[in-house]
């Protein structure tokens, strides 16, 4: 019984290895035809960070970030700068005698409200510059798998999946679509021009 096993075992061991070298023997134009064949597997990749290196939209998406940043940066620096100005003035009104205990209340109350409002603000251009980075990147993505579907009915690709370090521990740059897929991607959406 247990030669039985061994035989076995030396038959199945055969059969592999002579399946194998007659996989990799036949190199591209088997696996071309596999690709092509119904039910069959044929797995792409790209490389996300080239991508957002090169395809126009999202250096567009980046120098439009870039802008919000700044002016969000403006508009609360001169929220800070008219509340500091406000405590200047009670701080040298308060030194000098000219408030009473009423006054300094008021004052207390409104440089508070003044923080109140500063905080709001910020919340609420955080809010909206999170939406907004969503929602173009919903459509930076939306416009990436619009395009491989349609590069995809001439390649017949199972699956095309983004690359990105440490996801993926091996990779043939024999399936890399990441040049096809940026120039597509740049002929097809150009940048909005403002």
């Amino acid at each position: 019984m247990n030669k039985g096993f061994i035989v076995w075992n030396v038959l199945l061991t055969a059969a592999l290895l002579f399946l194998g070298v007659r996989y990799f023997s036949g190199g591209a134009n088997i696996r071309s035809a596999q690709a092509s064949a119904p039910g069959s597997f044929s797995m792409a990749y790209f490389e996300m960070d080239s991508i957002e290196a090169n395809f126009d939209l999202v250096k567009e998406l980046k120098e439009e970030l870039a802008k919000k940043e700044q002016t969000m940066e403006q508009e609360m620096q001169k929220m800070a700068g008219n509340a500091q100005q406000r405590y200047n003035y009670y701080q040298q009104q308060a030194s000098t005698g000219l408030m009473n205990e009423t006054q300094s209340e008021a004052a207390g109350r409104e440089l508070r409200n003044l923080e109140e409002q500063m905080k709001n603000r910020k919340q609420a251009l955080d809010a909206e510059y999170g939406d907004f980075v969503m929602r173009r990147q919903n459509e930076i993505k939306s416009k990436i798998e619009a395009y491989l579907q349609e590069y995809n009915k001439n390649h017949n690709y199972t699956y095309i999946v983004s690359y990105e370090q440490g996801l993926f521990y091996y990779k043939d740059s024999v399936n890399n679509i990441t040049a096809d897929l940026i120039k597509g991607l740049n002929e097809r959406y150009k940048p909005s021009s403002k």
